[in-house]
């Protein structure tokens, strides 16, 4: 295995994680920037407002795109263990 192999596994590997955390991280970001500004508007700045519209909006993203984020995964590890004969022989 050289090093340009182990740089495009990285890459890769760096990839799928960005792919299978964006939908997560994006929807509690826009959650939170709405909670935000609805505390910023009626002045109500009680901590658990800004956690449970995340929580819930973490766990309907997980819900709708779970099965993709699942199979996505599922895929990556096949293809990564099935080219170790190629890599090391």
């Amino acid at each position: 295995m050289d090093s340009q192999q182990v740089f495009t596994f990285g890459q890769q590997s760096l990839y799928m994680l960005l792919m299978i955390s964006a939908p997560i991280l994006l929807t509690v970001l826009a959650v939170g920037l709405v909670v935000s500004i609805f505390q910023a508007a009626t002045q109500i700045h009680e901590a658990t407002l800004s956690f449970v519209p995340k929580i819930v909006a973490a766990v309907a993203v997980l819900a709708i795109a779970g099965p993709w984020m699942l199979t996505s995964l599922v895929e990556f590890l096949q293809r990564t263990l099935q080219s170790i004969p190629t890599v090391v022989g």
